[in-house]
Order: C-alpha cells, then structure tokens, then sequence
C-alpha cells in the first residue's frame, strides 16, 4: 500500500493499479481518479481496477501521493532520471518554464517532478515581485472611523454611531496592496501551503503568506484571469498570475472527505514534440530559411457552411524550395509509418507544391529513410512525390543543460541536411 507522501513514477502508456503490481494507487486514489475522468480529463483511461495513462506526461497529485508520467521513446531505456531530465528540458525549451531575466537565477531546490519546478518558479516570482515592492492600487471602501473623510453615509452612520458620536461611518478611497492581482496570488500561496510536499519549500511559502496577510478569499473562476488588464505597473506580475492559473484552475478538491484532493499539471507529448521539433530548427536555422508553424490552407468547401482546412506542423522555405515535416511522438520500432500517416503526407505534398515531405520521430537511424509514391494507374511505377522518415535519436549527455542543446543541434542538422539534398 502507498506511503504518505509517496512518489509513484510511471512511463507514458503504464498502466497503474491498487490490486497488483509493483507500482500501485490506493483503492481511494483509484476512485477519485475515476471521479476525475468523469470530469472529461483526456489524460488516461479507466481499467478494471486500474488507470491506463496515454501520450500525456506530467504530474498528477492525489492528497499527498504524486503520479509522475514521464515520456519515453525507447522501450528498452527505463531511466527514470534522463526522461524526467529530458520533459523538463523539453518544457523549457519550448517557453514553459519561461522566466523574467531579471528573477531568473539558479533554482534553489532539485526538482523531484515537474510539479516542483512549477511550485518553485512561482515562489521565486513572488518573491521577485515582494522585492520589487507590491504594487498598490485606489479602491473604494466603507466602515465606522474615527476620523471624518470622504462621504458620509448618514442612514448607516445614524444606524451605528447613535452612542458612539465620535466615530463617523463613511465612504472613502484608499490606496493599498488589496487588489485582484494579490487576491490571485495569495489563494495560490495557500493552496501550495496545503498542496506542497517538498519540505524544502515549506518554509519560503510560509515566508510568503507574511506579505499577503488577510486577503479576502475570492472564488477564482476562467473569468477571474479574462477580465485582468495589465499595464506598465502590473506586467510583471504575469507570470506570476499565469503559474497561479494553472495551479488554481487545475485543482479539483475532494469535498467529501478533504483528503483525495486532485491537481494535474499534463502535457500532450505531441504537440511538446512538434514545439520543440519546432524551436530547434528555429533557434539554429540559416539565414535564408523561413520556417513557419501550423500554417493552414483550405482544401474543401461545402454548398452550405464552413470550409475545411489542412495544418501541417512545420513548413519550411529555403532557396524557393518547400518542404513540409509532420512531427509525431511514438517509437516505429523498425516498422513503416501508419498508412493514414503517409495518405496525410501525400496531401502535404500536394496541396503544398512541396518539394519533399517527411515524418519526423524520435528513434536511432543515422539517415533518412527514403521512400517514392506509386501511381495509382500502375503501382509498379513511382511517381515524383517522396516521403522521408527521419528518426532523431536522444543524446546520451549526463548534463541536462548539455542533453537539450546537443539534441536540439542535432535536430537542426540531421533535418537542413536533408531539406538540402540533392534529390
């Protein structure tokens, strides 16, 4: 059975139980993800007695016990610390993690998951904007002082002050730290107070909530975050208000018994792919390359209605000419690309005027795998359409900082060199 605190790492696709195997959920953990997924939560599927998790990774806390799902590209390598290493360089890579330079500095605790880092970054944010100084704003309020100022409210001031005549019950306006942008962050310093497992952190929460002392408890909706205006005083509380958001709006407590409480933090391992694919190409491109990202075109209209479009993830310009890769997250394990991913290409090329197409996957193959479309007339003869497959395998660097740019350079050169080759 699960120990307080518990952290349970499992790979993408695992399946995890509270009947048998090594690694298992409660019956009470089982049941409150099973409530969760009722919430229409894409991140697993429900088993007999079990949870099955798909191409979303990330972090899943039920009470006090995490669910760490990592990536992972080789069904043989079971690292548990290089897949954690290569999500949260990933992550970063592609802008989540994403921090003003000028609260940027080294993070003060190793993160264990995912969730840590988040919880970390946050503080370190708030602790950037308390240095700073907290902003203030006007706002107007009412009560009984002992002093005359603004208006007064005579119904309410007769009401309440007919012994007390030293005392006035006005309207006035005050200039104070009470503003939507602190009610904001400091429910989310309270829910780390109650969330937080890493005891390294306990005490900077703490710290915190010194600051932010009596805040009114607002109920934090989708709403709350769309009707935010930021200006030049309060742009850099975004990030701040941002990790909050996900923090806050990701959280689903148990109100029946207060212990199971749910927050996940997941990402579709997808699209970080193509993201990441993405960034790499961009950050090491040559000068006369245009790379663009999800551009789409139209290719059916309806009599009555929308038109349909097509989206492939990467287009890439180069010397007038084009080409388009599709991204995609799964090991082919020496096996050819599904026949609905090479029909999808196909239409690329077409729709495109590209000059070659390619699938891009994790895996180890030093080139690119070659392959022609035949024609639909005769299948024994090749029309003028190619479609690659290139496989880009994870640099085995112990660093991460290292592991992430040798990887990234080494998407950016395996693809430029096939985007100008000779056909």
């Amino acid at each position: 059975m699960n120990k307080v605190n518990q952290n349970i790492t499992v790979f993408e696709h695992e399946t995890l139980r509270y009947d048998k195997g090594e690694k298992r959920i409660t019956k009470d953990q089982f049941h409150e993800l099973e409530k969760y997924f009722g919430n229409g939560v894409p991140y697993f599927s429900l088993r007999y007695n079990g949870v099955q998790f798909n191409e979303y990774v990330g972090v899943i806390q039920i009470g006090k016990t995490v669910i760490e799902v990592l990536p992972k590209a080789d069904k043989n390598d079971v690292d548990d610390d290089k897949w954690r290493r290569i999500l949260i360089g990933m992550l970063k890579a592609v802008g989540t993690f994403d921090i003003r330079s000028t609260s940027n500095s080294n993070l003060k605790i190793k993160p264990n998951t995912v969730l840590d880092l988040y919880f970390e970054m946050f503080i370190k944010e708030v602790e950037y904007l308390i240095h700073q100084g907290l902003i203030k704003k006007y706002r107007k309020k009412q009560g009984n002082v002992n002093a005359l100022k603004g208006s007064i409210q005579f119904g309410k001031h007769i009401q309440q002050n007919l012994i007390h005549q030293e005392r006035f019950f006005v309207r006035y306006t005050t200039y104070d730290v009470e503003h939507i942008f602190h009610f904001i962050i400091y429910k989310a310093i309270l829910l780390l107070k109650q969330i937080n497992t890493n005891v390294d952190l306990h005490s900077r929460i703490g710290a915190l909530l010194l600051y932010f002392p009596e805040m009114p408890d607002m109920k934090i909706t989708e709403s709350t975050f769309s009707k935010l205006i930021y200006n030049r005083k309060t742009q850099p509380y975004k990030k701040a208000i941002d990790i909050a958001k996900l923090l806050l709006l990701q959280y689903h407590p148990d109100v029946s018994r207060g212990r199971n409480n749910v927050l996940a933090l997941m990402f579709d391992m997808n699209k970080l792919w193509e993201h990441f694919v993405y960034v790499s190409l961009r950050q090491y491109k040559n000068a006369n390359a245009i790379i663009t990202a999800q551009t789409s075109k139209y290719f059916w209209k309806p009599a009555y209605g929308y038109r349909s479009k097509m989206r492939p993830d990467i287009l890439i310009t180069n010397n007038n000419a084009r080409v388009v890769l599709d991204t995609k997250w799964k090991n082919l394990n020496g096996y050819n690309p599904s026949p609905d991913d090479l029909r999808q290409m196909y239409v690329y090329h077409e729709y495109y005027d590209a000059s070659r197409v390619a699938l891009i996957y994790p895996g180890v193959n030093e080139y690119p795998i070659k392959g022609r479309y035949l024609s639909p007339h005769n299948n024994n003869e090749e029309v003028n359409k190619e479609c690659s497959v290139i496989l880009i395998d994870i640099p085995k660097d112990s660093d991460n900082k290292s592991l992430i740019k040798t990887w990234q350079q080494k998407i950016h050169s395996k693809i430029d060199s096939w985007v100008n080759q000779k056909s």
